[in-house]
């Protein structure tokens, strides 16, 4: 047995913490979990994977590297997965990961180097090609037919036939049906996938790729979109499949997954491997660490909130979304100052439509929203920025930036034409190269200068840029949706202390955030939606994540 990781739970002298630690506390997850557990501390020969295959190489990459124009997205990777096995692909974003994948998948060609599969070097050519090798893939944005049934899905491009060409339907349904009993995952082979929830949708995909006799599966950013209790099911669906002798190969950001179900983890940065280990010798501080190249605080240390007088009030708010449809239907929150309310739901419940209603960028259909005594209901972005609002958007590049300008005048476009950037209708240069310098400083935008185009930063850095901006004026309300998305764990730290410190400044704050460690790290409470309104509130520290995880996929 190896040595107890530090701060990881021992799942032998307290299994209740081992499974805390993990994702789920449910009792009939801990016997899988222990058993889990058990698993990953014996070596790969002794675990019980697969029939007599254990320590054979499915997958041998040597050397493979691909560019694009001058970005070399992967340099000489080098890695190896044995049958059976789950390794994950770890990495800030753009550090390579789904540019690996897709070539091992072979959507993409590599400049050099070797995948060899099952002791075979010859070059993927095409996704049909790595199909008929054994390898399926599930990409993160799901590639089924909205229209067509779970069995017409499951089939296409490999379709039965009977008599004269038609398509033999009753036999994709056993198949749907078969594979479902086998796999655990039921889904309704009759059903419109259009219909489906997003969790669903994702086990039909799943069981495409199984339908061609995978042995390697292929899982990118496969919780992306899940509640909590889908999530389990996911990893729990994942270690059924390696122990019958899959491999899986999958890409995530969310460090408890990675120790809850991988047997080891190949980290990337820049397109380069720069570490590989196994979980049981790892902790979540080594990963983000590996991950950054210095130590990351994981976890943001807050006082108790002191909330003072309402300052968001949002009344029975209705909101259509871009297709016309009711987005937002009856949804009612108020924020006081000084406290951070976080809205929790799984993504299409009417999130995006009301962050757009709140900022002036969306038509309220019915309901009011007022800033104090200020009604908004009907304001423009203009008019709702200078009564106090600060939005941070879920879309920087759509609506936070402005790619071809600098930094600097990134900075002051919500002021552009005020003083002290502008004087009788005459820019000042001077303030505007002044205040992109102090708040560059200050808020860690790292570029050549602040003249650099705000379009050709990191991820990171661009989302610091609208950060910068929209706490800078110190606003009543601060609405930071999807704050950290697609940014390296290093700008998810600071960004996290920056949302900290607006509320003990005495802003109210409505975080809104996919990532549900996200909300319960940094709320004081809690507001559960779905299908468009509110159907929970709770303070954050009574908070229970499967309770959310429940609420969030309607059962209320």
């Amino acid at each position: 047995m190896s040595e107890q990781t530090p701060g990881v739970p021992d799942v032998h002298a307290d299994p209740q913490a081992a499974v805390d630690a993990h994702l789920d506390t449910s009792e009939e997850h801990l016997a899988a979990l222990v058993t889990n557990e058990a698993i990953l501390e014996l070596p790969p020969e002794q675990s019980g994977f697969g029939a007599g295959n254990v320590g054979e190489v499915l997958l041998d990459i040597e050397g493979l590297s691909k560019a694009f124009g001058p970005v070399k997205a992967n340099r000489d990777i080098s890695l190896t997965v044995r049958r059976g096995e789950i390794v994950a692909l770890l990495g800030e974003n753009g550090a390579g990961k789904s540019t690996l994948v897709n070539q091992i998948f072979g959507l993409i060609t590599p400049d050099s180097g070797t995948v060899t599969i099952k002791g075979d070097a010859t070059a993927i050519k095409d996704p049909r090609d790595a199909i008929a090798r054994g390898i399926g893939m599930v990409h993160q944005h799901f590639q089924l037919v909205p229209v067509m049934t779970v069995a017409e899905n499951m089939v296409l491009g490999h379709e039965t036939t009977r008599g004269a060409g038609i398509l033999d339907l009753d036999a994709a349904r056993r198949m749907v049906r078969e594979l479902s009993a086998k796999h655990g995952l039921a889904v309704d082979p009759d059903t419109e996938v259009e219909d489906l929830p997003v969790g669903t949708q994702q086990r039909v995909e799943i069981l495409k790729a199984l339908s061609r006799k995978v042995d390697l599966l292929i899982l990118d950013e496969p919780t992306a979109v899940l509640t909590p209790q889908e999530t389990d099911e996911l990893l729990a669906v994942m270690k059924e499949l390696a122990n019958s002798g899959t491999s899986i190969v999958f890409i995530t950001h969310k460090l408890r997954e990675v120790l809850a179900v991988a047997d080891r983890v190949y980290v990337l940065r820049q397109g380069g491997v720069v570490g590989e280990v196994a979980t049981r010798d790892t902790d979540a501080r080594g990963l983000a660490t590996m991950m950054v190249g210095r130590e990351v605080v994981l976890s943001i240390d807050k006082t108790a909130a002191t909330p003072g007088e309402t300052v968001l009030e949002v009344e029975d708010l209705h909101v259509r979304d871009d297709r016309g449809l009711q987005a937002v239907n009856g949804f009612s929150l108020s924020v006081r100052a000084g406290e951070i309310v976080g809205v929790a739901g799984v993504e299409g419940n009417g999130q995006r439509e009301l962050v757009e209603a709140l900022a002036g960028m969306r038509k309220v259909e019915s309901g009011r929203m007022a800033l104090g005594s200020l009604d908004l209901t009907r304001a423009n972005p203009h008019q709702t920025h200078h009564a106090g609002v600060g939005h941070v958007p879920e879309d920087r590049e759509k609506h936070g930036l402005v790619g071809a300008y600098s930094i600097a005048d990134n900075l002051v476009l919500n002021e552009f034409d005020q003083a002290p950037y502008a004087k009788s209708g005459v820019r000042q240069f001077d303030a505007v190269r002044a205040n992109a310098e102090k708040l560059r400083d200050e808020f860690d935008i790292r570029s050549s200068g602040v003249m650099q185009s705000a379009g050709s930063l990191s991820g990171g850095n661009k989302q610091k840029v609208v950060v910068a901006r929209e706490m800078s004026f110190k606003p009543k309300l601060l609405m930071a949706a999807q704050p950290t998305r697609g940014v390296d764990v290093g700008s998810i730290e600071f960004i996290h202390r920056r949302i900290v410190e607006a509320r003990d400044e005495g802003a109210a704050v409505l975080l809104v955030s996919a990532e549900l460690d996200e909300i319960l790290s940094l709320s004081d409470r809690i507001a559960v939606v779905h299908g468009g309104a509110v159907v929970a509130e709770m303070d954050a520290k009574d908070a229970d994540r499967t309770e959310i995880g429940r609420l969030m996929a309607g059962d209320h």
